[in-house]
């Protein structure tokens, strides 16, 4: 994964185009969410682009928690933060777009690095429509097809071991909570390294404007979302 084809680095800022941000979740995310589109009026950068990006930046550590408190959209100039245990990741005005929080070992190591990037952002690009879309059905509901809120809330890692060689995520135990047309996910999985689990973490996503579930609609709505990933992959 060549990360830095994905963002700009400017007199010590960093920033992402539309065409950036857009080229990465489809690319690399296999991630077809209509507000990374070039044209999106809401667009914004991938979570998962900051994500790989703070990782390239400060290394792996054995716990990084990710928190996402504003979306980032082209243009933005973000302020990297000196290497400590809480950073805020700001722009020039002060803003706030991402809280990270790292404990334990750390280390600035290039394949490593790449393990765990390309890993988390190939399981996180699986989210819609294989994992979410029977997570909401079981409990009777289904994201609103004409207008899909889901907000990339954050992201915990905990690893029991920086000396990994070919990590893959694979999932674990899911949570639901529906409360009305507002909901949370929590999308758990571990790291598996030679056979062996070597570490735990989870996804955690915000959903409103949630429907009753409607099977043919649901039907429809996966169709289109399918439609569109052939369409935009050739």
């Amino acid at each position: 994964m060549i990360i830095d084809d994905y963002y700009d680095k400017t007199n010590g800022r960093i920033s992402f185009t539309r065409e950036q941000g857009s080229e990465f979740a489809k690319n690399m995310a296999n991630d077809f969410n209509p507000i990374h589109d070039v044209d999106a009026k809401r667009f914004c950068i991938p979570g998962d682009l900051l994500f790989a990006v703070i990782l390239a930046r400060y290394g792996v550590s054995q716990h990084m928690e990710f928190i996402f408190s504003g979306m980032v959209v082209e243009g933005v100039e973000l302020i990297p933060p000196e290497p400590s245990p809480g950073m805020r990741l700001l722009d020039e005005g002060g803003r706030e777009y991402l809280q990270i929080n790292i404990s334990g070992e750390s280390r600035q190591d290039e394949a490593l690095v790449k393990s765990i990037t390309q890993s988390y952002v190939e399981f996180s690009g699986q989210t819609f429509p294989r994992v979410l879309v029977p997570l909401l059905a079981d409990q009777g509901v289904m994201i609103n097809p004409d207008r899909p809120i889901v907000m990339y809330q954050s992201m915990v890692i905990d690893l029991d071991t920086l000396d990994i060689s070919g990590a893959l995520l694979e999932s674990d135990r899911h949570r639901v909570e529906i409360n009305g047309k507002r909901g949370s996910v929590d999308l758990a999985f571990h790291l598996v390294s030679n056979g062996e689990i070597v570490g735990r973490g989870k996804k955690c996503m915000l959903l409103s404007g949630l429907k009753p579930y409607d099977k043919q609609l649901n039907a429809e709505a996966i169709n289109r979302y399918e439609e569109r990933v052939r369409t935009l992959s050739v």
